[in-house]
């Protein structure tokens, strides 16, 4: 038998059938495409890390429940000690861990899209089903298509993030309300999982919804405010329902130098903030920008920028010419109906914003 043979007799169909996340080679390259926050610490603050990290024990497994993490998240988002905390190994891992938990037979996972599409591919991954409710075309939710679909398809788990990726938009209160309630009444039970990875750019956080609803999770990273090349995700929400998913949480997931290097972080929290602030300004000016070239800009709450290319251009063209120019942003044309001629631009810093704006001039001109 060929190993051709021996793959499609083992490995499920769906996984087969999907592709791998697609992460765009960036060397040399002025990288928009990611949601990255583009600034390095102050050098004395890199200093003081790199002593602390001299100190830590490699030899030695990690401590399994990250105690210092915890508590700088803690002081640094102020979540109240009647709630626990979960950390993953970025947000990745505990939308695996949230699928794992509730992967019965005929579970079902739902949100509306376009959105995170590590929503759908671990679902797949796990074996579960899985719903996509298409927003309205102006990237509002569809309120009575997403209570429609948890009437029948009754999810198991429901994502909403707030705001969405790769919209940038925040949904209206009520309507996240309705579904939350839909999803706890006597005929289905679902967890819906607030999603707030670009919290620091928004207007608005949930955390508080934790008290106001037995069925909410919230959800948030540190990869938007500096710290993506350590991955790591946390999830808030109540003791009955975090003590279930650290049953299967891998017991040392958080590795030693993200360990130190959140801790360390989190106790200069007000250094990311003030970056954020930064690229929340040069955000405005971005949305300005594009629009003066002819673009779409849709409002944003979040570190990038979603926007329709202008009349008669075509967004692959735009995006394979701004790489020529040593340029990566996403292309989100063809990822989903309603992103059609559509580019997401990652807000980065002020110098590298200037150099997209030129490009743009150039590759619109030629």
């Amino acid at each position: 038998m060929s190993v051709n043979a021996l793959v499609e007799q083992l490995i499920r169909p769906e996984i087969r059938a999907l592709q791998a996340y697609p992460v765009g080679k960036a060397e040399g390259m002025i990288k928009l495409d990611a949601m990255e926050n583009p600034f390095r610490w102050p050098e004395d603050m890199i200093s003081e890390w790199q002593s602390l990290l001299a100190d830590c024990a490699l030899n030695r497994y990690p401590n399994p429940v990250a105690p210092e993490v915890v508590a700088g998240l803690r002081e640094a988002m102020q979540v109240p000690d009647k709630y626990e905390v979960l950390l993953g190994n970025g947000s990745d891992e505990i939308i695996q861990l949230l699928a794992m938990a509730v992967a019965q037979p005929e579970a079902c996972a739902l949100a509306p899209e376009p959105g995170f599409v590590m929503y759908k591919m671990i679902a797949t991954f796990v074996g579960i089903d899985y719903c996509g409710v298409p927003l309205n075309d102006d990237f509002s939710l569809n309120r009575d298509a997403m209570l429609a679909a948890i009437n029948e398809k009754k999810p198991a788990l429901i994502f909403l993030a707030q705001p969405n990726n790769p919209t940038g938009n925040l949904w209206a209160e009520d309507d996240l309300v309705a579904i939350i309630e839909a999803s706890n009444t006597a005929d289905h039970k679902g967890l819906v999982v607030l999603d707030e990875a670009y919290l620091p750019f928004s207007s608005r956080n949930h955390l508080s919804w934790l008290d106001r609803f037995d069925n909410v999770l919230v959800m948030r990273t540190l990869s938007k405010v500096g710290l993506a090349g350590l991955r790591l995700g946390m999830l808030f929400g109540r003791k009955e329902w975090l003590s279930e998913l650290d049953k299967i949480r891998m017991p040392y997931n958080i590795n030693v130098l993200t360990q130190a290097s959140a801790a360390f972080a989190l106790k200069h929290y007000d250094v990311l903030m003030q970056q954020c602030d930064v690229l929340k300004s040069e955000r405005e000016k971005m949305h300005g920008k594009l629009s003066e070239l002819g673009f779409s800009a849709f409002d944003s709450e979040a570190n990038f920028i979603l926007a329709r290319v202008p009349e008669g251009k075509v967004a692959r063209n735009i995006f394979e010419a701004l790489k020529q120019e040593n340029i990566l942003i996403k292309c989100t044309d063809g990822a989903h109906p309603l992103l059609a001629k559509t580019l997401r631009f990652t807000v980065g810093a002020p110098e590298e914003n200037i150099a997209l704006y030129a490009a743009l001039e150039k590759v619109l001109a030629a």
